[in-house]
């Protein structure tokens, strides 16, 4: 494993980087958000933690490819889904598993939702009181779709709509549905006065048109939600419509009865639309001039105690924009008032008329994801960006400037050297978490980046940042170091516990204040003492041969 002594930093940083990585980190700019980075390649099984100079804190092996998203926690488990294949819901973003990994990369829990009749897809989120919020494909037949007031000629052999569920994980492989929301307690069709649902579209704009076409009109995934969040302190559920080209957003104060109706809840208005924002041509307020979102993705509020919090933030993909493809990220002001709604005046569309914010390239069409893709903000402004089918994320400060950039170096499920163009490297979205996000006490060790063959010196080496981010402490001393028979440890504070964790963070001894350890049994290599003294630990690099 390669280190880098001070000495020998102190030389590096006065030289000019000699050869431009082309995967993995690629771009360090100082300032830019100290943390780590979680990313699943959509081509491999693996799931990476890796910190700002892309070393690898940790990597969690599934048995499925993403499904597509995946998420840590406080405590460091991962949430994870997993494409199960299946025959029937096979469009794009399938997922139907839901998999629990702990920080030891043990599956501690797993939720299948995947059959003939639904399916989970594209996005999860975890609800402050461990229960989950899924999107599921739910399968209608085309007599279904007809008699709710489809027009039969934009139907083909099947029809998908869509329900959010939220489950509670029970034991090791089970979940009860706690509650439910479904697109087709919601619809609205002015296409024939004999079938149900019948009435003016634009009188509704809570309700949802059964006869708008996104896509091609014979396309079973009719309305393909691509992203769900829970906002705890509204009790509300934001959604990415991506064949509407709009955000909706949904009551969850009420019952699984009242979503199925068209009251009861805090607003009450049962399970109907609060809010929508990106195209009023979706319910009839509206032309093709007013659209704003053009095939998005992954919708989002800024959260509280960061800058422009309540904010809503959408990766606009721009898919045959008006002004060309490109994507930009755009940022609205939603027209939140007392009691926690949304105004709609008259017969107008849903405001804001114009967005808050937009970032997009110098030259737009230099920035264009034509799918997949999010982006998600940061407390001081910033945001990460993940550009899906280029398989690369960056940082943007609130200037709006390039501060950090990193390519994912797994190819067709493996990683390749440094110095390889990857293709292949698909992404569906990378997360942020800061570095004081894990509650845990056991020292977070970088090991090697991700890709093989990495820069010797690394971007960050040659920069002298994030060398060496654990400390050593001077009130601790080990000796003999590097060891190969027994570690000596001493200090003027009383040790209450010693503990030795390797490189990928296992711990590998353990004992109660012994001033000796016996070291000739673990395998050659770094490891991080930790040595705890009253309420604080102390921490040291040592080499065993």
């Amino acid at each position: 494993m390669r280190k880098v002594c001070y000495g020998i930093l102190l030389f590096i940083c006065n030289c000019a980087i000699a050869q431009q990585p082309t995967v993995g980190v690629v771009q360090y700019n100082e300032p830019n958000n100290n943390g780590y980075l979680l990313f699943a390649p959509m081509s491999g099984t693996n799931t990476y933690l890796i910190d700002k100079c892309g070393r690898k804190i940790k990597q969690w092996q599934s048995s499925y490819r993403p499904g597509l998203s995946a998420y840590l926690m406080p405590d460091g488990s991962l949430y994870r889904s997993g494409n199960t294949g299946n025959t029937v819901f096979n469009s794009g973003g399938s997922g139907g598993v839901i998999e629990k990994y702990d920080w030891d990369g043990n599956l501690v829990w797993t939720y299948r939702l995947s059959d003939s009749t639904q399916c989970q897809h594209h996005d999860f989120t975890v609800m402050p009181n461990g229960n989950l919020l899924l999107i599921v494909w739910a399968f209608h037949t085309t007599a279904d779709a007809i008699a709710n007031g489809r027009n039969p000629a934009q139907l083909g052999a099947e029809f998908w709509s869509e329900k959010i569920i939220e489950i509670q994980p029970i034991g090791s492989n089970q979940a009860t549905i706690v509650w439910e929301w479904d697109v087709w307690d919601h619809l609205v069709q002015e296409f024939d006065n004999t079938k149900l649902n019948y009435a003016t579209v634009s009188q509704h704009p809570e309700l949802i048109n059964i006869n708008f076409i996104g896509g091609p009109p014979t396309v079973a995934d009719w309305v393909h939600l691509n992203s769900v969040e829970y906002n705890a302190d509204l009790d509300q559920i934001l959604l990415s419509v991506h064949a509407f080209s709009e955000l909706w957003i949904i009551d969850h104060s009420t019952t699984t009865q009242q979503a199925a109706t068209h009251s009861g809840g805090n607003n009450n208005k049962g399970g109907d639309l609060l809010y929508r924002w990106g195209n009023p041509r979706t319910y009839g307020r509206g032309t093709t001039a007013n659209r704003k979102f053009f095939a998005q993705h992954h919708a989002t509020w800024v959260p509280q105690g960061y800058a422009n919090a309540g904010n809503l933030i959408v990766f606009n993909n721009g898919q045959n924009r008006p002004g060309g493809n490109y994507s930009s990220i755009d940022m609205i002001v939603p027209p939140l008032q007392q009691g926690n709604s949304y105004p709609i005046n008259g017969n107008n569309a849903f405001g804001p008329d114009t967005l808050f914010w937009t970032y997009e390239a110098e030259t737009p069409t230099d920035f264009y994801a034509s799918n997949i893709s999010g982006a998600y903000p940061l407390p001081n402004g910033s945001m990460l960006i993940t550009n899906g089918p280029e398989g690369y994320f960056f940082e943007i400060d609130a200037n709006k400037n390039t501060t950090w950039k990193y390519i994912n170096p797994v190819v067709n499920g493996n990683p390749v050297s440094q110095g390889t163009t990857a293709t292949n490297n698909l992404l569906f979205r990378a997360n942020f978490y800061p570095a004081g996000y894990f509650t845990f006490n056991t020292p977070i060790i970088p090991g090697d980046e991700v890709e093989l063959n990495p820069s010797n010196p690394s971007i960050c080496q040659q920069l002298g940042v994030g060398v060496d981010e654990f400390k050593e402490d001077a009130l601790i001393t080990v000796y003999p170091n590097p060891a190969s028979g027994v570690l000596n440890v001493s200090s003027s504070k009383i040790i209450t516990s010693v503990q030795l964790y390797n490189e990928v963070g296992q711990l590998c001894y353990t004992s109660p204040g012994n001033s000796t350890i016996n070291v000739a049994g673990l395998a050659s290599g770094f490891y991080i003492l930790k040595a705890m003294a009253g309420s604080r630990f102390y921490l040291k690099k040592v080499f065993i041969e």
